[in-house]
């Protein structure tokens, strides 16, 4: 399949939302790109994790990562729709993702929950540190997408501590020799 410049055209929209500049909304829109990729990175994450897991406690972690599969593929929709609102054209193709990442590739396939938790948790400290990034630049430019990075954040928090606690000792340490 070959594709001509029209059908890579990413030209931002001569538009946005109501009350912002069209420079401030374009800027914010294209803050939101890597926050997309991020999403759909931690998405596919996520579900290849769920996919090759195994050991003693595959069933719960198997479990406990469907959840979160859902809600964050929500949340790569509603940062795309964002962003279409603002008049920039959200890019969710995958070689755009990779180009333009900023962190590695996962590297866990078949493995035991242990090692897949303690690689979700590190996944997940970049995510969160990344959208709260987000969250101090948005301070001065839109409170509405702030505030749906924000709610975003809360979630994400929520399921690394499900993560963290299969990882946590009794004294509330994180080790990987629990």
């Amino acid at each position: 399949m070959t594709t001509t410049a029209s059908s890579q055209q990413t030209e931002n929209g001569e538009y946005t939302v109501p009350g912002l500049s069209l420079d401030k909304g374009h800027e914010i829109g294209e803050l939101l790109q890597l926050r997309l990729h991020a999403l759909n990175d931690l998405h596919l994450t996520l579900k290849h994790a769920h996919w090759n897991v195994i050991g003693r406690d595959f069933i719960s972690v198997h479990e406990m990562l469907d959840p979160q599969i859902e809600l964050v593929r929500g949340y790569a929709d509603e940062v795309a729709e964002r962003m279409a609102t603002l008049g920039v054209p959200p890019n969710g193709l995958p070689g755009a993702l990779v180009e333009a990442r900023t962190w590695g590739d996962y590297e866990v396939f078949r493995a035991g929950t242990r090692q897949h938790l303690e690689a979700l948790d590190h996944v997940y400290v970049g995510v969160i540190t990344d959208h709260r990034e987000a969250i101090k630049r948005l301070d001065d430019l839109d409170l509405v997408t702030q505030d749906l990075v924000i709610g975003q954040v809360s979630e994400l928090e929520k399921f690394q501590w499900f993560i963290r606690a299969h990882l946590e000792n009794t004294q509330g340490v994180l080790s990987s020799e629990n």
